[in-house]
C-alpha cells in the first residue's frame, strides 16, 4: 500500500479536469454568447475565427472528467446523471447545435443568419444549462441506499436558476476579455467595452451566488463560518475584489493580457470556493469521496492510462495554442 489515498488523488484529478473545461471552453462559449452584441456579419466572422482552432480541443477536458467520473466514481456517476438528466441532456444539445454551426456557417450564405441564430444559441443553452446543473449539485442530490430518491425537477430551484444566469454571464466577460487580447481595430475596442459591464454583471452574481451557498447545507455553514476555515472566507473575497481592480485597470489602460488573465482568476477562485464547500463530499449532503470511489484495484488501473494522457493532452492543447498565439487580423488571418 502507498501512503496516499487514491480515491482523494481522483477527487482532484477530475476537478483538474472540470476546471480547465470551464476556464478553456468557457471562453469560447462566451464568444457565442456574444454574437448578437457584434455590429456587422465581419464582426462575427473574425470573433468566430478567433476560437475557431482551439474550441473543439478544449472540450477533451469535458470528455476527460465525465469519463473519470463513470470509471472511477461509478456510484456518484449513477446519482448524479438521473438527478441532473435534463440540464445535462440540454447542455450536450447545445454543444451539439454549437458545433455544427461551426462547420456549416462557412459553407452558406442564405443560411448564415440560421447559423449565426445556432452558434448563440447552443453557446447560451450550453452554459446556463452547466450553471442549472452545477446550482443542483451545490443545493444537494436527495440519495436513499446507494440511489437517486428524488424527483425529476428537483434541480430545478431559485438557487440552480441564478447560478444558470452567473455561469453564462461570467463567461461573456471570458469571451470578451478573449476577443480585446486576440483582435485589433474597431472589434476590440467594442470588446474591450463590453467586458466592463460584463464584469459588474459577473461580480454582483458571484456575491448573491457566495451569500446564498452557506445556507444551502448546513455542512457549508459550518465550514465556512467555523475556525479554522473562517479565513478562507475573508482570503477568497480579497482576492476577488484584488482580481477585480486589476481587471479593470487593464482595461481602461487598454491592456491585452491582464484583463483576460483576471477573468480567468475569477473563474479559479469560485471552483476554490466550492471545493472548500464541498471537500470531502463527492454528491452533497452525504456521499463522500471515499464512499463513491470504485475498488482499490480499479482506481490503480485507470491512474496508469491517466498519468499518461493527462501529459499528451496538455502538450497537443499548449501547442495548439502556442501554433496560433497573437493577434488575429480581419483581413489577414494571424500573424
Amino acid at each position: 500500500m502507498l501512503g496516499f489515498d487514491l480515491s482523494t488523488i481522483w477527487a482532484g484529478l477530475i476537478a483538474f479536469a472540470v476546471l480547465t473545461y470551464v476556464v478553456l471552453d468557457g471562453f469560447d462559449l462566451g464568444v457565442g454568447i456574444l454574437f448578437p452584441f457584434a455590429k456587422d456579419e465581419k464582426e462575427r466572422d473574425v470573433m468566430m475565427n478567433s476560437v475557431a482552432p482551439i474550441w473543439d480541443g478544449n472540450e477533451t477536458w469535458l470528455v476527460l472528467g465525465g469519463g473519470g467520473l463513470f470509471a472511477v466514481f461509478p456510484l456518484a456517476y449513477s446519482i448524479v446523471m438521473p438527478a441532473l438528466y435534463m440540464p445535462i441532456i440540454a447542455m450536450l444539445l447545445g454543444l451539439i447545435f454549437r458545433g455544427v454551426a461551426f462547420e456549416y456557417r462557412w459553407r452558406t450564405v442564405r443560411w448564415k443568419r440560421l447559423w449565426d441564430y445556432a452558434f448563440f444559441g447552443g453557446s447560451l443553452m450550453a452554459g446556463v444549462c452547466q450553471g442549472l446543473a452545477l446550482g443542483g449539485l451545490v443545493q444537494g442530490i436527495e440519495v436513499q441506499g446507494r440511489s437517486y430518491a428524488g424527483g425529476t425537477w428537483d434541480w430545478l430551484t431559485p438557487f440552480s436558476v441564478l447560478v444558470g444566469l452567473a455561469v453564462p454571464t461570467g463567461y461573456a466577460l471570458l469571451g470578451a476579455t478573449w476577443l480585446n487580447m486576440k483582435l485589433v481595430g474597431r472589434v476590440q475596442q467594442h470588446m474591450r467595452s463590453l467586458a466592463q459591464p460584463f464584469g459588474v454583471a459577473t461580480l454582483l452574481f458571484m456575491g448573491a451566488v457566495s451569500l446564498a451557498t452557506p445556507f444551502q447545507n448546513d455542512a457549508y455553514l459550518n465550514r465556512w463560518f467555523g475556525w479554522p476555515m473562517e479565513i478562507w472566507t475573508v482570503i477568497v473575497p480579497l482576492l476577488v475584489l484584488l482580481v477585480v481592480w486589476r481587471g479593470r485597470k487593464g482595461l481602461v489602460r487598454g491592456d491585452d493580457v491582464a484583463p483576460f488573465l483576471c477573468a480567468l482568476s475569477l473563474f479559479v477562485l469560485a471552483f476554490i470556493g466550492i471545493g472548500i464547500s464541498f471537500f470531502p463530499m463527492m454528491v452533497p449532503p452525504t456521499l463522500t469521496i471515499a464512499e463513491a470511489a470504485a475498488p482499490e484495484s480499479s482506481l490503480y488501473f485507470a491512474l496508469v492510462g491517466t498519468l499518461v494522457m493527462v501529459p499528451i493532452i496538455l502538450a497537443y492543447s499548449g501547442y495548439s495554442y502556442w501554433v496560433f498565439r497573437g493577434k488575429i487580423d480581419p483581413e489577414e488571418g494571424y500573424h
